[in-house]
This record gives C-alpha cells, sequence and structure tokens, in this order.
C-alpha cells in the first residue's frame, strides 16, 4: 500500500454511504493506515478518506493547492469536510485557507506533534532529535535516505545530520520487526536510538471531535 500513497491520491469510500451525514476526510497518504484504522475500530461507517499523495511532503508548496481543489471538487457531495494535515511545512498557508474555505483541519505543526501529544511535545523542545513514524520506517529510503542523496553520497550523512543527537522512533502500533528496522535507521544515520509508543496520539481525539 505505500507505495499507492507514495505516488497518487488513494480513496477509501467503502463505508461511506450517499446522504446527509457523511463526512470527507482530506488526509495525507501517510496517515492512511492510522485513519482507517482509527474509523473501523469505531464504526464510524459515514466517514470516507481521501488520500493525496504523501510525497508532497518532499514538496511541501505542493499541499495547500491539491487540498484547495480536492475540498473545491467534494464540498457538495458531503455534509462536512475535515482536513487531516497539520501545518506540514505550509508556514501557515494551510491553515489561512482551510479559513476561507469554511473547513477545519487538525491542530499542530506536524504528524509527529499531534502523536506524542501537541502539548507534550512541546514540552519536550527536542530539537536534536530526528522523528520517524510506523509510516516513515516503512519508506525510509523513498522518504528520507534517496530524497537527501544519501543512498548516492552517503559521505553527506555527517554533515547532513551532525547537529542530531537522536533519532526518536514515535509508535503508533506495537510491531517488533518495525522497532528493529527503526533500529537499523538509527545506525545508518549515525543516532543514538530511542523508542517511543505513542498510539495514535490526538489523531484519534480529533476524529472523535468530527464524527
Amino acid at each position: 500500500m505505500e507505495n499507492v500513497l507514495s505516488d497518487q491520491i488513494l480513496s477509501d469510500s467503502g463505508y461511506a454511504e450517499s446522504g446527509a451525514g457523511k463526512i470527507l476526510l482530506v488526509a495525507c497518504g501517510a496517515l492512511a493506515r492510522e485513519i482507517l484504522a482509527i474509523r473501523d475500530a469505531n464504526g464510524w461507517r459515514h466517514m470516507e478518506l481521501q488520500c493525496l499523495p504523501a510525497k508532497y511532503h518532499l514538496h511541501p508548496e505542493k499541499i495547500v493547492t491539491a487540498v484547495e481543489n480536492l475540498i473545491r471538487e467534494r464540498r457538495d457531495m458531503y455534509q462536512k469536510i475535515f482536513v487531516v494535515y497539520a501545518d506540514c511545512g505550509t508556514g501557515g498557508l494551510l491553515e489561512r485557507k482551510c479559513d476561507e474555505l469554511g473547513v477545519e483541519m487538525i491542530e499542530g505543526p506536524h504528524c509527529y506533534s499531534f502523536f506524542e501529544g501537541n502539548s507534550a511535545f512541546a514540552q519536550r523542545e527536542e530539537i536534536t532529535a530526528f522523528y520517524l513514524t510506523d509510516f516513515l520506517v516503512r519508506q525510509f529510503d523513498a522518504f528520507v535516505w534517496e530524497p537527501m542523496g544519501l543512498d548516492r553520497h552517503p559521505e553527506l550523512r555527517d554533515m547532513m545530520f551532525g547537529n542530531y543527537t537522536k533519532l526518536v522512533y514515535q509508535a503508533q502500533t506495537k510491531d517488533e520487526s518495525l522497532r528493529k528496522l527503526a533500529s537499523e535507521c538509527a545506525n545508518r544515520l549515525g543516532l543514538q536510538f530511542e523508542y517511543r509508543y505513542t498510539g495514535y496520539g490526538d489523531l484519534e481525539a480529533a476524529l472523535r471531535d468530527q464524527a
């Protein structure tokens, strides 16, 4: 599934039915697995998920336009639309666009914050930590190693990560194989490894508020 999420829009309408009460979740593809797990566990059959490519995070300037286009295209089909993107490097532009369009979005600067819990994350002030989620552990090469050119120029590692002290794996699920992969990612980057089980954090609370 991850390769699909990286390159194209993913739509899941398996539960939503026609008529009043439908909610569209416009989300980053990197959150698809978690959103579907939360939705299905709670039986929120009126929610439909539409994901934009996760690789837009490598080009944040694409996020605002893509979200706006999707909202304008779909808004007449739903009672409510909720944007499951944090600021994600848009410099406040996504929040302003959502305000302009009259739709709500999840709070937080990025998913690392709302997975940890925005309040708890802000209190940590971990300015020398590099974060991975379940998705990024699975997609480490595609979203970290290769875009930074480390597959071609591994000698750049110390220059790019020299100011970091540790890699924090924020685990959404208790998966020992992912924990092992995350530890290997830390070794590849020359960083100390810290495992932190966060679960879904503020993401589940935000979806519950919308449901």
